[in-house]
């Protein structure tokens, strides 16, 4: 609606996890360095935490774009899977189309393929995401898949990607033994205060806005103590924002803007509470 009126090439502050606004804050960017050390390395088991709104699935998206060639990957995204249907995800989105449905006869072809990439000198990496949700009968199918290998190296990487229910679930008795095997673990945390006004300019950049598009300092400040830092809260406010600037028909986004659409949330919230 209002992206015309602002000259964008499309909205710029969408909560979908699009790689292409990828921020590279200081936090993003350890958790990317985690991920692709762990992965090249060859580490066997990584584990991705971070709250809801944090960035988690753009920060997965972002790393497969980052991979090297010789690289692989499955993603697996909400696996509300029984154990069959999960490891049938995982062989379908490597290409696997196994014969069978049987666990036997799809493990058996999974250790098969797996191998021939190696051989071939590819590394293959599974990322589940949304793996707080993970029961744990399917966290230990997805360790004992983490458990083939050969003499030298693991032949399948995999990272766990989640929020911080996750680790209440590993820190399970009957899943110590996946616990002990996760050798690279990082916590996403919210932006640093003064990476907010970055942030919001940088979307505002990739959507094409030249500069046109101002947030002033009173506005920020009242972004950043809303959203805690939380880049899905911060692109949920600044959409309205957008949105109200269009209806007053300007390009300048103040605290009275701001201030505004806090309250419509605050009375959204109300009515479905």
């Amino acid at each position: 609606m209002y992206c015309q009126f602002y000259g964008l090439k499309e909205r710029p502050f969408n909560v979908t996890s699009d790689p292409a606004f990828f921020f590279s804050s200081k936090k993003h960017k350890e958790a990317i360095s985690h991920l692709l050390y762990g992965v090249s390395q060859r580490k066997g088991i990584i584990l991705l935490t971070g709250e809801i709104g944090t960035g988690k699935t753009t920060i997965c998206r972002f790393f497969l774009n980052q991979v090297a060639k010789n690289i692989k990957t499955a993603f697996i995204l909400n696996p509300a899977f029984s154990e069959t249907q999960l490891l049938e995800s995982i062989i379908k989105d490597f290409g696997i189309y196994p014969k069978s449905k049987s666990k036997l006869d799809m493990v058996w072809e999974l250790n098969n393929f797996l191998l021939r990439e190696s051989t071939a000198g590819n590394n293959l990496v599974l990322i589940v995401d949304e793996a707080q949700n993970l029961q744990p009968n399917l966290l230990e199918q997805i360790r004992l898949l983490s458990n083939l290998e050969t003499e030298k190296d693991k032949l399948l990487q995999v990272i766990l990607v989640g929020q911080p229910e996750l680790n209440n679930r590993i820190n399970l008795y009957d899943l110590r033994q996946l616990r002990q095997r996760i050798m690279v673990r990082y916590h996403i945390g919210p932006l640093d205060e003064d990476e907010i006004k970055s942030y919001i300019n940088h979307r505002l950049e990739i959507a094409g806005s030249g500069g046109k598009i101002k947030f002033s300092n009173e506005a920020i400040d009242s972004i950043s103590r809303f959203s805690g830092g939380i880049p899905r809260l911060i692109n949920m406010i600044c959409d309205r924002a957008l949105l109200a600037g269009f209806v007053a028909e300007t390009n300048h986004v103040d605290f009275n803007i701001i201030k505004k659409c806090l309250e419509e949330l605050d009375s959204y919230s109300v009515r479905i509470g």
